[in-house]
């Protein structure tokens, strides 16, 4: 299928004014995230913190971001995806707004508390949503907007790096919120109410729990969420502390940093438009396989590279590990049961995040104890363990025999 093709597909029936609906609230709410690294250096200049408690903060971010996603699983299935999507983007104008006044560090744990928890609505109806609206290009549509959140991540860290000399980084971080509130309302009149039957009947508790736990025990859905909490924890390690380690151990200047810190989303932005069409043509295992084992000797090589052209080019590829998220997304929301999708996929991503979060605190706590170069080789390490895990990964079609 041409490149021209699959993009009319996304965009036929007036279903592209909803992709891009989508898009482009995970742009700020995505690069949102990965500000907050890119200013680090600051941020523990202001309140006298070292790489541990930095560390903590983006834990925090991610974990209050993971607790949120069986709560909004389960809102998903009941208010629909709209709500949700439009909801969330509002209220994450509100929490950077708490992040950049924050007095003292124990305010500004409190404010990345708030972003996470806010930013967490937004994952899993924008999965359900794509989903649901590209039922044959769920891989492109998502890969799409996942590329997307990638080029934020790229330029809002960049344009940070860019502006942290003159200009505070808490007006930085305050300066997302106009743009989030203008994309919470795009996002309310762009994408559909989802259609609902007459009086739904709404399960009793414990079989909704049984039911979800009966989704999320087979062997597809339990490896692809190994794999791939294995690979959030190498990822949330190296984002955190890319640009401290640039500017630390390679004597970078920090807006020379956060430019290889974009160059890491670009070529992640790449990977995930083009991972998820091509697992659409030539199944999710071969993909998400190449791309992990690709990902270990790129990890353990950054120790040891050195000079501008070098580690630029080694930034760009360490990005296309996120090649993976697009694929692991559609595949497992397209396998689980339809009655529990919104509330599994809350469920699972809770559990992926809140593991994966923990990646940030090791590598800080390695950072301290002068092992920061072994970081990296830990990373690697654990990349290796989900590349075998996805060897393993079988066909959708087999995952959905199980559920019979």
């Amino acid at each position: 299928m041409s490149t021209e093709s699959a993009v009319a597909r996304l965009r036929g029936d007036g279903r592209g004014w909803t992709l891009l609906a989508i898009a482009v609230g995970w742009v700020f709410v995505l690069g949102g995230r990965y500000l907050v690294p890119a200013v680090l250096p600051q941020v523990k200049g202001t309140f006298a913190v070292g790489d541990f408690e930095a560390g903590v903060a983006v834990t925090v971010i991610w974990a209050t971001y993971a607790l949120m996603q069986s709560p909004a699983g389960i809102l998903t299935d009941r208010v629909g995806e709209r709500r949700l999507l439009a909801g969330s983007l509002l209220l994450t104008g509100g929490s950077v707004l708490v992040l950049g006044v924050s007095p003292v560090f124990l305010a500004f744990l409190g404010g990345c508390a708030a972003f996470g928890f806010t930013t967490g609505l937004y994952g899993p109806p924008r999965g359900t949503a794509l989903s649901r609206t590209f039922p044959e290009n769920d891989g492109a549509a998502i890969g799409a907007t996942l590329a997307a959140g990638a080029v934020g991540s790229a330029v809002l860290p960049f344009l940070a790096g860019a502006l942290v000399g003159s200009v505070s980084w808490r007006w930085v971080v305050a300066g997302l919120a106009p743009p989030l509130l203008v994309a919470g309302a795009f996002a309310w009149g762009a994408v559909p109410e989802r259609e609902r039957h007459a009086d739904p009947e709404v399960p009793p508790v414990g079989d909704l729990a049984r039911d979800v736990l009966r989704a999320v025990r087979v062997r597809g859905v339990t490896v692809a969420v190994a794999a791939v909490t294995l690979m959030l924890f190498g990822f949330q390690g190296l984002t955190t502390f890319f640009v401290t380690y640039l500017v630390d151990a390679k004597g970078f200047a920090q807006p020379t940093a956060a430019a290889m810190f974009s160059l890491l989303f670009l070529g992640g932005a790449l990977a995930q438009f083009f991972g998820g069409a091509l697992a659409d043509r030539f199944g999710e295992r071969i993909v998400i396989v190449v791309i992990s084992v690709a990902g270990v000797p790129l990890l353990a090589a950054v120790p040891f590279v050195d000079g501008l052209v070098p580690v630029a080019l080694l930034s760009f590829l360490l990005g296309t590990r996120l090649g993976i998220v697009a694929v692991t997304n559609a595949y497992v929301i397209a396998v689980l049961p339809d009655a529990v999708r919104g509330t599994a996929w809350g469920v699972l991503r809770t559990l992926f995040f809140l593991l994966g979060a923990g990646g940030s605190t090791v590598v800080g706590a390695m950072a301290d104890a002068d092992l920061f170069a072994e970081s990296f080789y830990l990373l690697a390490g654990l990349t290796a363990v989900a590349a075998v895990l996805f060897v393993f990964l079988p066909t959708r079609e087999a995952v959905r025999a199980d559920y019979a």
